[in-house]
This record gives C-alpha cells, sequence and structure tokens, in this order.
C-alpha cells in the first residue's frame, strides 16, 4: 500500500460513531465566518513529506480549522503559528496557511495527530483515542527514516508513548513527565521532543512564546541530522 492510499482510507473512517456526527454537524452548521464555504467534515489525512524525520504528532482536527479546510493544522490560529516557526526553521516553503490549494509544501516534516476526527470540546474519549491509534500506527510503519517525533502536547505524548510501546519499543517506566522542551530518546526507535501545544490558551497567556517554539524546531532539525536512531516497524 502506498502513503496516500493509506490517508485515502483514513479520510473514510467511520468508526467513531459520536465524533461522524459531530464533525458533519459542525460541517452543516458552519461558523458565521465560514459561512459561504464548503466543509470538509471528514478525517483529517496527515500532511507533508512522507519521507520525512521529524513526525509532528499533535491532538485533534479543530472544528473550524482542519475539519473546515482538510488539512492538518489550517484555518486556525494554532495552525498559524504552527507554520510560522516551520517556516522560520526551513521546514516550511512559506508562513501561511490557509487552504489545500495555498502553495504550501513541507520539507522533512509529516504531521499528523493522535485522533483525526474533530471532537466535540476538542476532548476525544478514551475509546476514540484507542480506535484511532491503528491509523498511526500504520503511518509508523511507512516512516522508516523517521528520528524525532515532536508531540505538540500531553495527550499527543501519551498516545505516541502508547503507540511506541505497543511496537514492542522500551519506552520508559515509569513515563518521563511531559514538559516542553524535554526529550525522552528511544532505543532503537525515535527522541521524543516535547511541546506545549501553540493553542491559544497556551500562546495569549504567554505560556508558549515564539521564541520556545523556534526552539523545538531547532532541537527537532539537530535530532533529524545528528545520530538520533532510526525508527524500526
Amino acid at each position: 500500500m502506498t502513503f496516500d492510499a493509506l490517508q485515502a482510507r483514513i479520510t473514510e473512517c467511520r468508526r467513531c460513531p459520536r465524533l461522524v456526527a459531530w464533525r458533519e454537524q459542525v460541517a452543516v452548521e458552519k461558523r458565521a465566518a465560514f459561512r459561504d464555504e464548503t466543509y470538509w467534515g471528514r478525517p483529517v489525512p496527515a500532511f507533508g513529506d512522507p519521507s520525512a524525520r521529524v513526525l509532528v504528532v499533535g491532538l485533534a482536527p479543530a472544528a473550524h480549522g482542519a475539519n473546515r479546510t482538510g488539512r492538518m493544522f489550517t484555518g486556525d490560529r494554532s495552525g498559524d503559528w504552527l507554520y510560522r516557526a516551520l517556516h522560520r526553521a526551513g521546514f516550511a516553503n512559506q508562513a501561511e496557511s490557509t487552504g489545500c490549494d495555498d502553495g504550501l509544501r513541507l520539507d522533512d516534516v509529516l504531521i499528523t495527530a493522535a485522533v483525526r476526527c474533530a471532537p466535540p470540546a476538542n476532548k476525544p474519549t478514551t475509546e476514540e483515542r484507542d480506535r484511532c491509534a491503528s491509523w498511526l500506527h500504520e503511518e509508523l510503519d511507512m516512516s522508516t527514516r523517521v528520528r524525532v517525533i515532536v508531540v505538540l502536547g500531553n495527550f499527543g505524548y501519551v498516545q505516541t508513548l502508547r503507540v511506541l510501546a505497543k511496537r514492542d519499543l522500551p519506552v520508559p517506566r515509569p513515563r518521563v513527565r511531559f514538559g516542553h522542551g524535554v526529550e525522552v530518546p528511544i532505543n532503537g526507535g525515535p527522541t521524543l521532543l516535547c511541546s506545549y501545544h501553540p493553542s491559544q490558551q497556551n500562546t495569549f497567556t504567554g505560556k508558549l512564546t515564539e521564541e520556545m517554539f523556534d526552539a523545538i524546531w531547532s532541537r527537532a532539525r539537530v535530532l533529524a541530522e545528528g545520530g538520533a536512531p532510526t525508527l524500526t516497524p
């Protein structure tokens, strides 16, 4: 199976009735500012370079962001922060991310999420999280060059550790506590690099600054280009 074929399968997923109902309801009711747009309203595929050495794992699509545009971290303020930072770090050809036809390209970075459908209140259930895990497993099967996984927020961090543990990689026990800039090397696998999520809750309050975020991507490049071990399926 090709990477594109996998992403096509993901966009057809209907495993979680609550998420299916919510994402489709949002796509019909819309936000007033986007009332003339056609919402995606489906699971959101990964976006970026399939042969990337840097994998980014977020939480889930935003209801009026990726659930509207059909592309990870596109169409909301979290995405504005992310793609500006990736552009400054040389991972993106432009700083703007407005829609799938805006010309944005990523180099050596692939962006995915722990949950692929927009959840109500941005909070997936445990069952929804677990049902969605197989998609990340399949992406990792194909992402054999990944050397560093940047996890945006604690939810993505914990889920990534769960997935890696099920791949029989030696995840540290007890779990290393999440924190901005924390690194968790996995013997025989990637290095996890933790970052606060670029949500408005974090960026508006100053919990995450542009300088802090830039430091993550500078470090990700060093890990990707250095001696970090590669991911084994």
